[in-house]
């Protein structure tokens, strides 16, 4: 293995069995940086060449991945990536976290953590000086990430200090459980908190030192290079313009008030494709970024690098949801309010916190609520249901689901589509293979639905962002397409599927392509780290990873038929303005993808592998 010459690597990576006690290290492979860039995509080949294994057995490898540019100066680059096989889906999976977390980690000297096996006893790993150690964390099972996470940083003080924790519902193999670090961040979808409470390992404990923070290779290039990026972020052409733009003002829940207008906003378990009521209120008004900013807002703090500031920090000074926390997410507040056919902006936050305190995603905890109260809807409830915007009840089922406590908890804890399946009605998981969908119906978002179905992970906005262009918020306004037009959005969610493979890698913020594109990409990656690659081997970079992914669902048994949408959006037409009359016409858009993609029925064929140099 020949150590990687491009700057933004330390050459350190961890090779951690928690089963012997064991840590080796490396370097990072140069072809391999070149070929796979960094984070997600170096992060699926060191999964992928380890083996396809039981997600929860000790075989199966989690790698905490940091990207060439993370933690460095280049804006918006504070973001590091889990990595493994997900125990909800099957899937390869991969799933981001930002704040201060992925910069402490490269400033504690490493490229990746690639950690198997499973300790005797609850463990915490502490990343120092390009060292790790493995360290008892017995008196921390069972508790919250918050108590946890304070319980560490108290443990070890610092400025550039972090931690990742998993809390009790990875802990109690709910399969849905991620990682949180101390500005509740969080590694939320696709359950690889509960790989890693399946190893034992409650936390990892990131000791920064600023002087590890990585240098470019030219100084002087990249200065220029990181001026255009910081230009176009700043510019109020863009949503991202710091006090300006809407992602800055009002947070990514900026997009309440636009989803629900058009009619591409999931309501009542997408029974509806707004959150309007039978006279016509406005529900989606109530739980707003507009709402919320004008009432509960105290705080909008940021992430390392970004001058966006996009976090929104929120309090209920009194009342039963009581609570001061970060971040009221578009996802998360859509999930528990308006998948719940729930309008209280204050009940959603408190149950948020909830979340991040207990450890799970919000997006498919939220879906597994709205499909049991269709379930109770219809008769089929167990351990008395669960109604409708039933605050009291979702806050009792949540803690039943972190803590395995009811025969329901039990059965949701499994995810949406498992329990759909086990409570006798699969039709009403709106789910893809296996991970509930996020907040746009594409029925009022064409490109969702192709992006959706063909997603590596899982029902999933974030492989192919593709309301970016449908909802006109690209750079500059660079591309507005019909949102309701299925024609080319086959072709358009290749194109960005591709391209967000090249951020995850690099590890930089999906923000960032509200503002940049691929030539700002490519010169600050050149400037960078020293590489010299064309426009056109970026974004092959960025088809490779995306084509290795599903190779491995392909060997995983993820093969013809397996890219998919839940009924509900191919036949029920959407009665809400905006999208009334509209299905998703998915098997038009599915041909157009594969055809841009040169796949055979959502299979790879062995001449796309060999064009890729994948085999």
């Amino acid at each position: 293995m020949a150590a990687t010459t491009l700057a933004g690597f330390h050459n350190r990576v961890a090779r951690i069995d928690l089963t012997s006690g064991a840590v080796t290290y490396e370097p990072v492979d140069d072809a391999l940086a070149r070929k796979y860039l960094g984070g997600r995509g170096l992060g699926v080949k060191y999964v992928f060449d380890h083996g396809i294994h039981d997600p929860l057995s000790p075989e199966n490898m989690l790698a905490i991945m940091t990207g060439p540019l993370t933690g460095s100066e280049v804006k918006m680059s504070g973001r590091l990536s889990a990595v493994t096989r997900s125990p909800l889906t099957g899937t390869i999976a991969d799933s981001h976290m930002g704040g201060w977390t992925a910069a402490y980690m490269k400033w504690s000297g490493f490229d990746a953590l690639l950690i198997t096996g499973k300790a005797e006893h609850p463990v915490y790993l502490l990343c120092k000086d390009g060292e790790v150690s493995i360290e008892d964390a017995s008196d921390l099972w069972g508790k919250t990430t918050h108590e946890t996470i304070k319980a560490l940083m108290e443990k070890h003080p610092g400025r550039y200090v972090d931690v990742m924790s998993v809390g009790p519902a990875a802990e109690n193999g709910v399969r849905f459980a991620g990682w949180i670090n101390k500005d509740d961040r969080a590694c939320g979808r696709t359950g690889t908190g509960t790989v890693g409470a399946s190893k034992h390992l409650k936390a990892i404990v990131f000791v920064g030192d600023k002087k590890n923070q990585p240098k470019p290779a030219d100084r002087d290039a990249f200065k220029e290079a990181d001026k255009k990026a910081l230009s176009a972020i700043m510019a109020e052409a863009n949503i991202t313009a710091p006090r300006k733009g809407g992602l800055s003002v009002y947070g990514t829940n900026v997009l309440m008030n636009i989803t629900g207008s058009i009619g591409a906003l999931p309501a009542w378990n997408a029974k509806k494709a707004s959150f309007v009521s039978e006279d016509g209120e406005e529900l989606y008004e109530h739980i707003s970024g507009e709402r919320v900013r004008e009432e509960i807002l105290v705080g909008d703090p940021t992430c390392h690098a970004c001058p966006v500031a996009c976090k929104i920090e929120v309090e209920v000074p009194e009342g039963k949801f009581k609570v001061h926390m970060e971040s009221v997410e578009y996802e998360s507040i859509w999930a528990l309010g308006a998948m719940c056919g729930n309008d209280s902006k204050e009940a959603a936050a408190y149950m948020i916190d909830m979340a991040n305190r207990f450890g799970m995603d919000t997006i498919e905890l939220g879906n597994a609520l709205s499909m049991y109260m269709e379930v109770t809807e219809k008769g089929g409830a167990i351990d008395g249901g669960l109604a409708w915007g039933d605050h009291d009840g979702m806050i009792k089922t949540i803690e039943d689901i972190a803590y395995a406590k009811t025969e329901v908890g039990k059965v949701l804890g499994k995810g949406t589509a498992a329990a759909a399946k086990e409570l006798g009605h699969p039709e009403l998981a709106m789910s893809v293979k296996g991970m509930a969908i996020p907040a746009y119906d594409p029925r009022g978002l064409k490109g969702m639905g192709i992006a959706y179905a063909t997603s590596n992970r899982g029902a999933c906005h974030l492989r192919a962002y593709t309301p970016a262009a449908e909802l006109g918020v690209m750079p500059f306004g660079s591309l507005k397409v019909d949102p309701l037009e299925w024609k080319g959005k086959g072709e358009l969610t290749k194109v960005f599927q591709d391209i967000h493979a090249i951020s995850d890698s690099f590890d930089i913020c999906k923000f960032s392509a509200f503002a940049e594109g691929v030539d700002e990409y490519l010169e600050q990656y050149n400037t960078f780290t020293g590489a010299n690659l064309t426009a056109d081997e970026l974004l092959k970079a960025g088809e490779r990873i995306y084509n290795l992914e599903r190779y491995f669902n392909n060997l995983a048994g993820f093969r013809e038929g397996s890219d998919y949408l839940p009924e509900r959006f191919l036949k029920e037409p959407s009665t809400v303005p905006g999208s009334e009359g509209h299905i998703c016409e998915l098997d038009q858009m599915l041909e157009e993808y594969y055809n841009a993609r040169g796949w055979e029925n959502g299979v790879v064929p062995e001449s796309k592998l060999k064009e890729l140099e994948i085999l």
